[in-house]
C-alpha cells in the first residue's frame, strides 16, 4: 500500500516577488555584522576537516614494501576508470604472490569518491588532505606508483597543511 505524501501548497504570499525578496534580504543583513576569517593563502593554508578527500597515496608495509597486491578492485569500482593498475608476479618469497608494476591515477578523470579507498582489501590506496595541485599540462596530472609512494612518504609524518603553518618546510610531490 502506497503512502501518500503532502505536497508543498503555495501560500497567498508565496505568489508575490517582495516577500521572498525580503527575506532573502534579511537573511543578507544578519550575515553582515559576523566576524569573517581570512587566511592570507601562500602564506598560511587551509586546513581541510578530517576525511577530506584529496590526493592519492599507495600505502607501504612498516618494512617499505607497498601493500598493494595488484587485485584490481580499485580499478574495478572507480566510476570514472581514472585507475590504471598493471599486475606482476611478486619477486620476493613471503607475503603477497603480486604487485603492480604500473599503477597510474589520472587525476583529470578522477572525482574524489573514495570508492577506491573502500573498495582496496589491503588498505593501500588512501586519499590524503593535499588539495593544491594544478597544471599547465594533461600529462603533469597523471600520477604513477613512484608520485603515489612520495606522497605517503610526505603525507606519513602528519597533515601536510599544519605543519606547513607551523614554518615547517614541506613540498608536495607531483612536479607541476
Amino acid at each position: 500500500m502506497a503512502t501518500v505524501l503532502r505536497t508543498y501548497e503555495p501560500q497567498f504570499w508565496d505568489r508575490f516577488y517582495l516577500p521572498a525578496l525580503v527575506q532573502g534580504l534579511m537573511i543578507t543583513f544578519s550575515r553582515i555584522f559576523v566576524r569573517k576569517e581570512t587566511i592570507q593563502y601562500p602564506e598560511r593554508k587551509h586546513v581541510p576537516l578530517e576525511g577530506y578527500r584529496g590526493l592519492h597515496r599507495l600505502n607501504k608495509h612498516p618494512g617499505g614494501r607497498i601493500k598493494c597486491v595488484a587485485c584490481e578492485m580499485c580499478a574495478t569500482t572507480c566510476p570514472s576508470k581514472a585507475i590504471t593498475i598493471e599486475p606482476s608476479a611478486a619477486t620476493w618469497d613471503e607475503g603477497a604472490e603480486r604487485y603492480p608494476v604500473k599503477f597510474e591515477i589520472d587525476l583529470l578523470r578522477c572525482i574524489f569518491c573514495g570508492f577506491c579507498e573502500i573498495a582496496c582489501p589491503e588498505d593501500a590506496i588512501q586519499l590524503t588532505e593535499i588539495y593544491d595541485f594544478s597544471s599547465y599540462s594533461r600529462e603533469n596530472l597523471i600520477i604513477d606508483k613512484e608520485g603515489l609512494l612520495k606522497v605517503y612518504d610526505v603525507t606519513s609524518k602528519g597533515n601536510v597543511y599544519q605543519r606547513q603553518n607551523r614554518g615547517e618546510k614541506v613540498e608536495i610531490p607531483i612536479s607541476l
